[in-house]
């Protein structure tokens, strides 16, 4: 398993090296962050956008592209359709977004007939390194669906579920939280968590072992758990914290990072292919984690 964001660039190293699409690569965070990832031998760039933004951009960012590929479409839909197509035929394993807009992209990638559905919910998953908890964990969904009912929670958590198996933890702990541990019928997040744990119980969910409603100090410190007499496997050892919607999600996730100074790591899980949508709140390391990230889940290679 890998066991900090370092590792993840040295995992991504390790495997077969790819090719990264960028729709819309005129943009000088997302140049400078695929430039690094080249640099440590993560993957290949693939740059789609308007040639003449790209070259001055890639000056600016000290890239010599000389020797990669540019296509040339200056319309951002058109570039998030062909970087989206160069996914779909195989000629890149990993798509990032670039200077177009998260709908736009998002539009292609789901597209029945051009795009790169697989039928599945798409999620987001934001791996931290925290200096107060001791593994890397993941926050989902944080990013892409707002109130999801509880089929959709079903989805997210076996997207992530299966990111950590290609990142080499075979039964990763689950806690699916809320405001409090006990079921409250009028808070349907405690319901739903339940829910989710009978069903990880009966076998409906696999893979994982899934324990809630855990509130959040529950989750993450066994001596929390233990002065409320709760006893679980999951409770202060989670790999996963699956929230109840995106307005949590997005509070945890900014909390960790610029109160908690945690560092992370983020894609889109649930195409045919990892997908890596920097914030420009991003750091640069957070950029390059986030395409190693994808190199791992693109190709499942763990340590």
């Amino acid at each position: 398993m890998v066991t900090n964001l370092a590792g993840l660039i040295e995992s991504a190293k390790s495997g077969k090296r790819g090719r990264i699409a960028v729709a819309g690569a005129a943009d000088l965070p997302v140049l400078e962050a695929v430039h690094a990832a080249a640099g440590a031998g993560i993957t290949e760039p693939l740059l789609v956008g308007d040639r003449r933004g790209i070259e001055e951009m890639a000056e600016k960012a000290g890239m010599d592209v000389s020797r990669v590929e540019i296509i040339d479409v200056a319309d951002p839909a058109g570039a998030a359709a062909r970087a989206v197509a160069l996914v779909r035929e195989g000629s890149a394993q990993i798509l990032m977004k670039g200077f177009v807009s998260t709908e736009i992209l998002l539009r292609a990638v789901l597209n029945k007939e051009h795009g790169i559905p697989t039928g599945k919910l798409l999620s987001h998953a934001g791996i931290f390194e925290s200096s107060w908890y001791p593994k890397l964990f993941c926050v989902t969904d944080a990013a892409m669906n707002i109130a999801p009912a509880l089929e959709e929670k079903a989805a997210i958590l076996n997207n992530a579920v299966s990111l950590f198996h290609r990142l080499g933890e075979e039964n990763p702990r689950v806690a699916v939280v809320a405001a409090v541990e006990t079921v409250n019928p009028k808070m349907e997040p405690t319901v739903h968590a339940a829910m989710l744990t009978q069903m990880n119980r009966r076998g409906q969910i696999r893979g994982c072992l899934v324990d809630g409603p855990l509130a959040l100090d529950n989750a993450v410190s066994k001596e929390a758990a233990a002065h409320k007499g709760i006893v679980s496997e999951v409770a202060g050892d989670m790999d996963i914290i699956l929230v109840p919607d995106i307005e949590a999600g997005n509070i945890l996730y900014k909390s960790l990072v610029f109160l908690g100074g945690a560092r992370t790591a983020g894609i889109i899980i649930g195409a045919k292919a990892p997908i890596v949508l920097t914030s420009r709140s991003d750091s640069d390391k957070s950029k390059l984690y986030s395409i190693a990230l994808a190199a791992c889940a693109g190709t499942g290679v763990g340590t």
